[in-house]
């Protein structure tokens, strides 16, 4: 029997030329955000909010955010939210980066953080931060013939991200930002040659294993994309030091005037803003070291950024490019996947799902993905070894960078995948489902399941009439009368997964039918 397979994530419409779409960037800096109309394939920006949160200074030694650096941001939203009040939930995504993936237990302020704003939080890793920006700077700048080079250093990590087009190659996230390096080197603002030496030392360390890999390349055009990069464009400018672009020079230049003023209280820079001042020092001592350690001549500044990608990648998720279908089918090859059989358990996952939807509140379009996502990919684990291999394939999708997706929705990911095979308990969804997720991720993984049994022969023969139907925790299957004599080995496999399920809390039944 030849039957299709669902490749494309469930969506809506693309967004039509009079819809607004809106990012939330939850920097370890700043705050900000962008709300745009997508015309002629160009975002069309109507609205930009920013503000100086300064998140990452409110870390301490233990990763904790402390109460005042949480109230600015928690303030922050609050009026964000005002804004975002009438955006339906598909129009809108805010993402945190380096500061709330650090921070120890960010659960208590996503909750109240969510409630203020009126939307979901995702915490994105340092290389989709990576990606998104590359996304938002290419868009936002004309075309060149061969690679290009963005660099972005936000609060408190810096992006490298290069590639051809609109299509990132190289993706690197380094633990050192414009806030945690002034605070380190500069902690009560005095500027002196020295700190600046060790500055630079301490971030030409942190570039050391990537910087081959960036200086190899031929770089058409470097951009630069954060507050700390377009400032010091602005300031060198204003002081006759560069030109139309960043240079080392330059760089060289402002450094000894900076050394000169002797404090962060007495910078006098033109194009310098008062805020950004007490974290200038950091930024630029990072700035310096990555075009000296790349051997980068000259970086041109762009208004582009990690919230533009954001935008760009939203609106592929409502139309025909989301990235994370494409993450999906690179994780296929690259772990050689059986993807005929992959698709035939997605096609039956997918059944399932839309027969118990409603009953199990499952209708979000999100859910209905990472369970096809998750049948694509729930046989990754083979290609580490076929004894536990639903563990391997867990951990894989935990752990790996998976460009497009967030962390939550990884976790829901290594979930199912984890528990579509043996012992299924409770206790160990809730170990690795998201707050909020453990009750639909194991629902999600009893139609994984289902459809991984029901496919055992990895040919289409399981029955044409395959019928579902779930009430609270109890679950019935009706099948073909016929199918069940024909099939011992699916009955046999039916009775054990019927102890594995109730095991969990849930009640499985199956009836047999009449031929139909």
């Amino acid at each position: 029997m030849d039957r299709p397979s669902l490749s494309e994530p469930a969506r809506t419409e693309a967004p039509g030329e009079t819809e607004l779409l809106a990012a939330v960037d939850l920097g370890s800096n700043s705050f900000q955000l962008l709300i745009a109309g997508f015309v002629h394939g160009q975002l069309r920006v109507v609205d930009r909010l920013r503000e100086m949160v300064r998140l990452a200074a409110g870390l301490d030694d233990e990763q904790n955010l402390d109460a005042a650096s949480t109230q600015r941001a928690l303030d922050c939203l609050a009026r964000f939210g005002e804004r975002l009040r009438d955006f339906p939930a598909a129009q809108v995504r805010a993402v945190g980066t380096n500061t709330l993936r650090k921070a120890r237990d960010p659960a208590a302020f996503l909750g109240e953080a969510e409630a203020l704003l009126g939307h979901e939080i995702d915490i994105i890793s340092g290389i989709e931060e990576a990606r998104l920006i590359f996304v938002g700077v290419s868009r936002s700048l004309p075309e060149v013939d061969g690679q290009h080079l963005v660099v972005d250093i936000g609060g408190g990590s810096t992006e490298l991200a290069g590639g051809t087009g609109y299509q990132p190659e190289k993706l690197e996230s380094l633990y050192m930002g414009c806030v945690s390096m002034s605070q380190k080197f500069f902690p009560d603002g005095a500027l002196t040659r020295q700190r600046f030496l060790d500055a630079r030392t301490a971030a030409r360390l942190e570039l050391r294993p990537v910087a081959g890999t960036f200086r190899a390349a031929d770089w058409a055009r470097v951009a630069g994309a954060s507050g700390t990069i377009r400032a010091a464009g602005d300031v060198l400018r204003e002081l006759g030091y560069s030109e139309n672009a960043i240079t080392r020079a330059g760089l060289e230049r402002l450094i000894e005037t900076m050394v000169d003023q002797g404090h962060t209280d007495r910078l006098d820079l033109p194009g310098l803003s008062e805020q950004r001042a007490p974290v200038f020092a950091g930024g630029i001592s990072i700035l310096a070291e990555v075009m000296e350690q790349l051997r980068l001549d000259q970086l041109v500044t762009t208004d582009g950024a990690l919230r533009e990608g954001i935008l760009y990648d939203l609106v592929g998720r409502l139309g025909d490019e989301d990235a994370r279908t494409r993450t999906v089918r690179a994780m296929e090859s690259r772990y050689q996947v059986d993807t005929e059989q992959a698709a035939r358990v997605e096609l039956t996952a997918v059944s399932l799902l839309d027969q118990v939807a409603e009953q199990w509140k499952l209708t979000q379009p999100n859910a209905r993905n990472l369970l096809g996502w998750a049948a694509r990919l729930h046989e990754i684990g083979l290609d580490i070894a076929h004894a536990h291999y639903h563990k391997h394939g867990a951990y894989l999708l935990e752990n790996a960078d998976m460009p497009g997706f967030n962390r939550n929705e990884q976790r829901v990911l290594a979930c199912l995948v984890g528990a579509h095979r043996r012992k299924l308990t409770n206790a160990n969804i809730s170990d690795i489902a998201p707050k909020g997720w453990a009750e639909r991720a194991t629902r999600l993984a009893i139609l994984l399941r289902l459809a991984v049994l029901f496919n055992r022969s990895r040919s289409y023969e399981f029955p044409d009439v395959l019928s579902l139907r779930a009430s609270g925790n109890s679950l019935t299957l009706c099948l073909p009368g016929d199918w069940l004599e024909n099939n011992p080995l699916s009955l046999a496999d039916l009775k054990h997964e019927q102890a594995f399920l109730l095991g969990a809390g849930y009640k499985l039944e199956f009836i047999a039918l009449e031929e139909v």
